[in-house]
């Protein structure tokens, strides 16, 4: 997604959404559209039902504090509070999935180019970190392997943006690195690109799918079903044109989340709208928002 810089069930909303996947398909059933943000362990042991926030969902990492789409941005974000991590993923020259926003990686990187020009050798020399920070100096771009087993490894589930149009073989080898990681269970993947949704959907009919969107289709709900989604994910101020559409797709079993929000008085007006989700930059702050919420609420 771009924003301009270049989770627990609502009971109300009983729809559902089956896939390929038996064992997806089990855990999806038992939920209720907000619960697909929530940890696996919880989804499956039905725990997230008597939580009510929006999942946080930390933008490119915690990136108003570290350098978007770095493992350092993941783990600020991780130690913040933040269980989701929100990353696009763009392939090499040689076909090997990174993890970077941009086309080029001219303004995160000391480097110059299309992603898609360079080979893997040359990116894996780039520092992704000085632009940010001194204090930064030699973070690399992570591959979106690298990326998945730190996520294993330390912690975290991934919102994974296929970033434009992919063909069906790059879709391909994503869905290789997701499954040779063992991160199909806490794997989401989302794209504004329908083709690219639909080879994920075609490849690997256990991972969900989101579709991105700055301005709300004429009938999210019709397009939700036909392309089989689990998330409708919509920028903040094409939803502010338009709330009550998160009813409506929450009746059919759709999850809303809603991207990049800032502010505390958005987040409070999506809170009391019911969206599942936030993309935010400020996760950590987010996080402590939605604390203070819940503790107040728990008082009151």
């Amino acid at each position: 997604m771009n924003d301009g810089r270049s989770t627990a069930p609502r009971s109300r909303y009983p729809g559902r959404v089956t896939y390929g996947s038996a064992a997806l398909a089990t855990m999806l059933v038992l939920a209720a559209p907000s619960t697909l943000f929530a940890d696996p362990e919880d989804r499956a042991a039905g725990q997230a039902a008597a939580r009510a926030a929006p999942t946080v969902i930390a933008h490119r990492g915690a990136s108003s504090a570290a350098p978007e789409n770095t493992l350092i941005s993941d783990e600020v974000a991780r130690r913040g509070g933040a269980r989701w991590i929100e990353n696009d993923v763009q392939p090499s020259s040689d076909g090997v999935p990174y993890i970077l926003h941009d086309a080029t990686v001219d303004r995160t990187t000391d480097g110059t180019g299309p992603i898609r020009s360079l080979t893997s050798a040359r990116i894996d020399e780039l520092d992704a970190g000085s632009w940010f920070a001194p204090a930064y100096a030699g973070a690399r771009v992570p591959t979106l392997a690298a990326q998945l087993a730190d996520l294993r490894e330390r912690g975290g589930n991934l919102l994974l943006e296929i970033k434009g149009r992919h063909s069906h073989a790059e879709v391909a080898r994503i869905v290789q690195d997701v499954r040779e990681q063992s991160m199909t269970g806490r794997v989401f993947v989302q794209s504004f690109d329908i083709p690219t949704l639909k080879y994920t959907r075609e490849l690997a009919p256990e991972l969900p799918i989101g579709l991105l969107r700055s301005t709300l289709d004429t009938d999210p709900v019709r397009l939700a079903e036909d392309l089989g989604l689990a998330a409708y994910n919509v920028s903040d101020t094409a939803l502010a044109g338009r709330p009550g559409i998160v009813d409506e797709l929450h009746a059919a079993g759709v999850a809303v989340n809603v991207w990049t929000v800032d502010k505390p008085a958005r987040w409070k007006a999506l809170d009391a709208l019911g969206v599942d989700g936030i993309i935010t930059n400020r996760p950590t702050e987010l996080a402590g928002w939605i604390a203070g919420q819940t503790s107040g609420s728990a008082a009151g």
